[in-house]
């Protein structure tokens, strides 16, 4: 997951705009068609987030070092319980399987190259190719090794000349399986996270994004050079309100080579629902606005019409696994996909959808929120059981009739005047 409690303060201080209010019409007519055939459904994870056993790197440095409200830990255990992990992803029908190639495992000290690891995700990507799914690989999911760390990480440029040979070498290894390629996770949450560790001060950040957007040029090409048919892009954490900012933070400086725009959409915010600021401590509390979602993907397709759009991310967060008491991740499931078919209809080029996530895993911090199709409890439970939601039976019926029925109508009203696309979301509501 890439929201981590506080990010959303990143895009508060980009834009304050005077709100005009327009009223949208909630329950309108269902104009949506099933999604068509080749649309691609997928889960998503991170390798942080869910392996576990971490390896020295700059996040398992600040997570052990007591300003985290958990530490790591196993994490949900992907590193030992991947296969049957794997298998359930199959057994819901999803056709991508996104995880990430961690560096700071692969690499753990400089030039020194580790074959256990190797391994591990050589069966990642091969048990993932005989489950019948497509992997969708991040190479960046803001974690390095700590020698890096060391070093000065994305202040120096040293950091781009090793990223990328890293990077090659996962290339070289796993472009044959005809992966989709994400290089960096959401570069404007990836800024805060750094600043958050101690990765970056403030002044640094403009040499950072430029690193970011030179590495991402950098390994588009090559990978096309080694995979020509390939799909690369780098997904956007989606900031309600301050979107247009962050573009051009690193969109506006790859759009031309990017197969296609990924985004990450989980929450809106409101001048009518103050529920926006619990974001920060509490993030089950957000609105999750499912209609946002439209705005969201209405607002890259008209940005950059000529790329086709895809989720990387979307999902809700409860409370240490308890039921939010407004609304279950069933529903907001069903409703999330609702909008992406009336995007759809509408004439947004969307091409696929993944949610977040699998299983609960570390949400940067904390084992707090829980993301999961299927619940686990790292902090009290040493089996990590995988205990299904109802959201379970939900996604796989989703996928198995191409999206919800006609006649669905949405759970979770739309929101006024959501600001997920600033004014636009106002005075161009979904009708």
């Amino acid at each position: 997951m890439r929201r981590k409690i506080g990010i959303a303060a990143v895009a508060m201080g980009l834009t304050m705009l005077s709100i005009t209010s327009a009223t949208a019409e909630p329950g309108g007519d269902q104009r949506e068609g099933r999604l068509p055939a080749g649309f691609l459904w997928g889960v998503a994870g991170s390798g942080f987030q869910s392996e576990g056993y971490s390896p020295d790197s700059n996040w398992s440095r600040y997570a052990a070092s007591g300003k985290t409200h958990d530490p790591v830990g196993t994490s949900a255990d992907f590193l030992h319980r991947y296969r049957e992990d794997i298998a359930r992803a199959r057994d819901l029908g999803v056709g991508v399987f996104r995880f990430g190639v961690e560096w700071a495992r692969l690499e753990p000290a400089p030039g020194q190259y580790d074959p256990a690891a190797w391994a591990f995700y050589d069966d990642v990507v091969a048990t993932i190719r005989a489950a019948g799914l497509r992997p969708m690989i991040t190479l960046d999911h803001w974690v390095y090794p700590g020698w890096e760390f060391d070093r000065g990480g994305w202040r120096h440029e040293d950091m781009l000349t090793d990223w990328l040979a890293n990077a090659r070498q996962v290339v070289d290894r796993y472009a044959r399986f005809d992966p989709i390629w994400i290089t960096f996770n959401e570069p404007s949450a990836y800024a805060f996270q750094e600043l958050q560790v101690g990765g970056l001060a403030p002044a640094d950040l403009p040499g950072a994004l430029d690193r970011w957007a030179r590495a991402h040029r950098t390994i588009y090409d090559y990978i096309h050079s080694v995979q020509p048919d390939a799909q690369v892009s780098s997904n956007v954490a989606y900031f309600p309100l301050g979107e247009t900012a962050v573009d051009t933070t690193f969109l506006d400086r790859v759009a031309d080579e990017l197969d296609f725009i990924g985004l990450d959409y989980y929450n809106s915010m409101s001048p009518t629902d103050f529920s926006f600021f619990n974001a920060f401590a509490e993030p089950w509390k957000a609105n999750p606005a499912p209609d946002g979602i439209y705005y969201a993907l209405r607002h890259y397709a008209e940005r950059y019409p000529a790329r086709p759009l895809y989720v990387v991310e979307n999902g809700m967060p409860t409370d240490n696994g308890e039921l939010r008491p407004d609304y279950e991740r069933s529903d907001h499931l069903s409703d999330v996909v609702y909008w992406v078919q009336r995007a759809v209809q509408d004439g947004m080029n969307v091409i696929g959808y993944n949610y977040w996530s699998l299983t609960d895993n570390y949400e940067w911090g904390s084992y707090e929120p829980r993301f999961g199709l299927y619940t686990v409890d790292v902090r009290t439970d040493p089996g990590l059981e995988r205990v299904p939601t109802k959201a379970v039976d939900t996604y796989r019926s989703i996928i198995a009739n191409d999206g919800v029925p006609t006649g669905y109508r949405p759970v979770y009203p739309q929101t006024l005047c959501s600001l997920v696309d600033a004014l636009e979301s106002c005075l161009r509501p979904i009708r």
